[in-house]
């Protein structure tokens, strides 16, 4: 169990980064980097950056609980 617990861990969080790193920001973050001219006709779409929200979150709250599953793991070993 907790062996799975920590391999999640780790993919969420490795997932996670990835996901924030697409996000555009101001200056264009990576997601500026992939697209080139397609950028620009994805720019403008806001169901891309909305699905992309809503990825992020869901993998920030699967992350938080691996977090409270191995802290449970640890504390009751």
């Amino acid at each position: 169990m907790k062996l799975a617990l920590e391999i999640g861990l780790i993919v969420t969080s490795v997932l996670l980064v990835v996901l924030v790193l697409l996000h555009r920001g101001k200056g264009g973050g990576l997601s500026s980097l992939f697209g080139g001219g397609v950028q620009s006709s994805l720019s403008g779409s806001s169901v891309v950056e909305r699905n992309l929200d809503r990825l992020t979150i869901f993998v920030g709250l699967v992350w938080f609980i691996l977090i409270i599953g191995v802290e449970l793991d640890i504390k009751f070993s």
